[in-house]
């Protein structure tokens, strides 16, 4: 590891419980906090992240939170009536910047979050977790708070596959990290680099493009440690993470988009064949199947017209 790193891991690596929440909440003084929560088909575990947000978070004794945002992207379930009836605010992707027609991906939904939210700080959250803890907001937004020169902060934690421990982040060990560590070795100390929970202050988000699929977090991070530098980005430990987990197959296309992410990033240049082809036994045998690899971006949501004319006025 790099001596600039491990230093790096010295300053800007804490645990949630180095801020108190009532030293987070004196320590805003007018800055406002907005979670965005980018759902698909996630009923069963929504309502239960956004209830603990507004009952931890959004009261008059713990005002952290300002404005909770439920982003779904299509689902066919009840996910969007679940968490309204929770509390949050529901915004459908394909109501947020029609002029642009959306594509599927959590990057897309992530990026037209910034239209629809006004905080000074972001903060994403999956809304698959389970036995979810108000913890992983205000870790990752305490930094922000606190610490002028931090921009970028991401969440680290345990995850278990099943009932073995340490186990999860398959992608993360098998794609990410070693990308991070051959190629931007400044990174090499996030723990979770490609984890759904983190917070970043609006003024460098609307600078950053963003891959569309899953390739957003590496290339978030990426893009950050080039416009901000490494001392502005850290991580907090937050405990555990349960979610639901993909299949193997899920997985492959997960790696196939972020290994496309950090191709363009290192060249910008061109895949020759942008898709993965993946077999399924059949009837008569294996059955090959192709699916596209995310290669669109969307532009920094500074240059977008409409967020311009909203932010001027």
């Amino acid at each position: 590891m790099l001596e600039e790193v491990e230093r790096w891991l010295a300053r800007r690596s804490w645990s949630v419980a180095d801020r108190p929440l009532d030293q987070l909440v004196a320590a805003k003084r007018g800055t406002t906090v907005s979670v965005v929560l980018p759902a698909l088909n996630e009923e069963a575990t929504v309502g239960e992240i956004v209830s603990v947000i507004r009952h931890d978070l959004m009261t008059d004794a713990a005002p952290l939170v300002d404005e909770l945002v439920v982003v779904d992207s299509g689902s066919t379930d009840r996910t969007s009536e679940v968490a309204a009836e929770a509390g949050a605010r529901v915004v459908h992707r394909d109501a947020i910047l029609p002029r642009i027609p959306a594509v599927p991906g959590k990057g897309e939904v992530l990026w037209r979050s910034l239209l629809v939210t006004s905080g000074d700080i972001v903060c994403f959250v999956d809304a698959d977790l389970k036995e979810f803890s108000a913890d992983f907001v205000s870790g990752i937004v305490g930094p922000l708070l606190t610490e002028p020169d931090v921009q970028f902060v991401k969440a680290m934690y345990d995850r278990p596959l099943g009932s073995t421990p340490g186990q999860g982040g398959r992608v993360t060990e098998l794609v990410a990290r070693p990308l991070l560590n051959l190629h931007w070795p400044q990174l090499a100390g996030f723990v979770q680099p490609l984890g759904g929970e983190y917070a970043v202050r609006r003024s460098l988000l609307e600078r950053l493009p963003f891959p569309v699929g899953y390739g957003v977090e590496l290339g978030l991070l990426v893009d950050a440690l080039h416009t901000v530098g490494l001392d502005a980005l850290a991580q907090v430990d937050v405990g555990v993470r349960l979610h639901r987990h993909q299949d193997g197959q899920a997985l492959g296309r997960m790696a196939a988009a972020i290994y496309r992410t950090a191709q363009l990033r290192l060249s910008r240049g061109h895949l020759v064949r942008p898709a993965l082809t993946q077999f399924e036994r059949g009837e008569e045998g294996f059955v090959p199947r192709t699916h596209a690899v995310d290669t669109e971006e969307r532009p920094p949501m500074r240059d977008i017209a409409e967020y311009a004319r909203r932010w001027a006025a």
